[in-house]
């Protein structure tokens, strides 16, 4: 099952409000904060570069404008996917070091450049401590595509950010699992509405975190593979507090480390990005080092060739749902039973994925959790939220040949069709 790791600095922070007016957000100095703690050698990583952001200066923007920086964002996230295709072109797994929350639309254009190559569908596993579903619908303006990328990379928004190429949407609702937000999010009846299945912090913690990850798998079974946002605001800040917006009752990193190994150990998850650690309120750099060891150790089924992969807890079945009727496999479009895997459902020989579809391969073996420690926030259980039934939809294009060149931008006929803003009602009253 392993892959090697090519790590890419995206270190933006064009979709952060200024801190104060004469100041700039620390976040793009997250990836060479960790760097320095040798991130790179500890996963045996190719170095992947760093693509530098556009100049952050939000100018004269004023509320009612729109995003602030969307051009910027826009042109920064089509360089970004064409980045990450040639990553996963190369056989790779990408570990995208942000930088803010808008990095998700540069990862989310390349998920779904991918799904309409391959005639299938890509998922969301979105690990964050807020829902970031700001949106036209939902609130009386927008401003900071951090605070919105669930919203734009589900179609939400303005065209674009949202319809980058055409594309609308990134994702379907319906294949978004939100993990790790809190218990009272301001948006969590919005997601609830829309179909996306979440489980804040209380469900996430009373179920444990290698349960939740298997549960994540679960709901994605009708995707091709997916891809994996991780915003550490997901943490408590009793325990990392270098975000731009920290917020009690987080998880702790032992249940990061768990939840995030669980997420990677199958050939589905085509990659990870890491987003808003903000080095500046982390001078003595222990926080870096933390995240780091978090990171090193729950990519371990991905990077360790003696690592053996840990075993997810079973779950209960999921409900029933419609599968696609169409290919579903991002190994060569064929779907043997072991998804076109090598030994021991690795990627086969010469295949640049190496997926097979969600629902395939062994069956998961049980084995207690590892111990987490003492519970952060102090939040008792809760129900997880139920989902609004949803059809899964045809898939988003046509199949095509896995190669070389397969995530390299291709203009659509339609890409100048970019330029309305979701024409969803705005509601008053909400800031």
């Amino acid at each position: 099952m392993m892959r090697r790791i090519a790590v890419l600095d995206a270190p933006t922070n064009l979709g952060l409000r200024p801190p104060t007016s004469t100041s700039v957000p620390g976040c793009g100095k997250a990836p060479g904060a960790l760097r320095d703690h040798d991130l790179l050698a500890r996963l045996r990583a190719r170095d992947a570069g760093c693509l530098t952001p556009p100049r952050y200066d939000p100018g004269d923007w004023r509320p009612g404008d729109g995003v602030c920086h969307a051009r910027e964002i826009s042109g920064y996230s089509v360089t970004l996917a064409d980045r990450i295709g040639a990553i996963i072109d190369r056989g790779e797994f990408p570990l995208v070091l942000g930088g803010d929350c808008s990095v998700l639309l540069g990862s989310a254009l390349a998920m779904h450049r991918l799904g309409e190559a391959v005639g299938g569908r890509i998922g969301l596993v979105f690990v964050d401590g807020h829902s970031d579903f700001r949106h036209p619908g939902n609130a009386s303006y927008v401003g900071a595509a951090a605070g919105e990328d669930l919203a734009l990379v589900t179609g939400r928004g303005q065209a674009d950010l949202a319809a980058i190429e055409g594309r609308r949407p990134y994702f379907r609702d319906i294949d978004v699992v939100v993990l790790g937000i809190r218990a009272q999010d301001e948006y969590r009846l919005d997601l609830q509405a829309a179909g996306i299945t979440t489980r804040p912090v209380p469900a996430l913690r009373a179920e444990g975190a290698a349960r939740t990850a298997q549960w994540a798998h679960e709901q994605l079974a009708d995707c091709a593979g997916y891809w994996v946002h991780i915003d550490v605001d997901v943490l408590d800040p009793a325990v990392m507090p270098a975000v731009d917006a920290p917020d009690p009752g987080g998880i702790a990193f032992a249940e990061l480390e768990i939840l995030l190994a669980g997420l990677v150990d199958t050939p589905h998850c085509l990659g990870v990005e890491l987003t808003v650690f903000d080095p500046d309120y982390d001078p003595d750099g222990s926080y870096a080092a933390e995240i780091v060891n978090t990171v090193v150790a729950g990519l371990a089924p991905v990077s360790a060739p003696e690592a053996v992969p840990p075993r997810l807890l079973p779950a209960a079945p999921p409900p029933q749902r419609v599968r696609s009727t169409g290919p579903a496999t991002l190994a060569g479009l064929a779907a043997p039973t072991n998804g076109g895997a090598g030994p021991a459902g690795g990627p086969g020989p010469g295949s640049p994925v190496g997926i097979a579809p969600l629902g395939s391969g062994e069956p998961a073996v049980a084995e207690p959790e590892a111990a987490t420690g003492p519970a952060t926030g102090g939040l008792a259980s809760a129900p997880v939220e139920t989902p609004v039934p949803a059809v899964a939809a045809e898939p988003v294009g046509p199949p095509a040949a896995v190669g070389p060149g397969l995530l390299r931008r291709v203009p659509r006929a339609d890409e100048d069709g970019t330029s309305e803003d979701d024409p969803s009602p705005s509601s008053a009253g909400i800031a």
